[in-house]
């Protein structure tokens, strides 16, 4: 069909979204974890656990993990639609905009 129709180029999306509807059918909750340094074991752990408790029964947690220096420190989350923004380079960002206000 999409030969047929001249989009033989959009494939690639056409395959990623339907990758996105069969995990969602299957129960995978995707995750995705942006730390500014390497998480060591231990930390891991216990993001996996504090990440569990937000998904529904029979949904299993798909993890991606991957590190921005730029954030300084802390972490951006994003769960399923939420997102989450705890790193310090967003934190200093608001102060900097309060600050400037103030003036």
């Amino acid at each position: 069909t999409l030969a047929d129709n001249g989009r033989i180029n959009k494939t690639p999306q056409v395959l990623s979204s339907f990758g996105k509807i069969m995990s969602a059918h299957r129960g995978e909750v995707v995750c995705s974890v942006v730390t500014a340094k390497v998480l060591d074991e231990a930390s891991m752990k216990e993001l996996r656990a504090a990440l569990q408790a937000f998904l529904k029964k029979g949904q299993t947690l798909q993890l991606q993990t991957e590190v921005d220096p730029s954030l300084i420190g802390g972490m951006k989350v994003t769960i399923g639609d939420r997102f989450v923004d705890m790193s310090m380079a967003s934190k200093i960002k608001t102060y900097t905009n309060l600050i400037k206000q103030a003036v």
